[in-house]
């Protein structure tokens, strides 16, 4: 595997050039989320899961590969959780993250929490999750994949680009760099 190539790109300008969509297809999500990753800026197709307070999926999605080889290159999917927002029990931790950096992962977004900042920090993929808390998850092997998934009210579908940087996160329909 190639290593990913990180494209070049400004939420804000991506806000800029859309502002006047009407179709659906670029989402701006909600300011709430905060950056626990070592990569601040990453983007790339999305891989959605749907699960409350157990992380049976999110460990078997970011042990499988998650990169894409296109006729571009090597690019970084994202994985965007859906926790329901539960700040009880940590969807993602040390671990976790380490797995997806080590598999390709550009990215994970969680709407819930995260905990083992320190190992988070570390580990070479961005990482968005509304807090930290410090409780793991249960396992009873529960869970959802590939499904639409509503992220604080915004609509995240697989096969979406996601971008996230210092300014807040976006979503497309499709690709939207070179």
């Amino acid at each position: 595997m190639n290593a990913p190539t990180r494209p070049v790109f400004a939420t804000c300008d991506l806000c800029d050039a859309f502002e006047n969509d009407t179709t659906g297809s670029f989402r701006v999500l909600p300011p709430v989320f905060n950056d626990y990753g070592a990569i601040g800026k990453f983007c790339g197709p999305v891989v959605t899961l749907r699960c409350l307070e157990d992380n049976s999926r999110v460990r078997e999605a970011v042990n499988s590969p998650g990169f894409l080889e296109t006729p571009q290159g090597c690019v970084g999917r994202v994985l965007v959780i859906d926790g329901a927002g539960s700040l009880r029990r940590a969807l993602v931790g040390g671990n976790l993250a380490a797995a997806a950096a080590r598999n390709g992962w550009a990215g994970i977004v969680v709407d819930g929490a995260v905990r083992d900042l320190t190992e988070l920090r570390e580990a070479q993929v961005g990482i968005r999750a509304l807090a930290l808390v410090p409780m793991r998850t249960a396992k009873r092997d529960e869970g959802q994949a590939d499904i639409a998934v509503q992220i604080q009210g915004t609509w995240v579908r697989p096969g979406d680009w996601l971008y996230a940087d210092e300014d807040g996160i976006v979503v497309a329909a499709q690709a939207l760099h070179n």
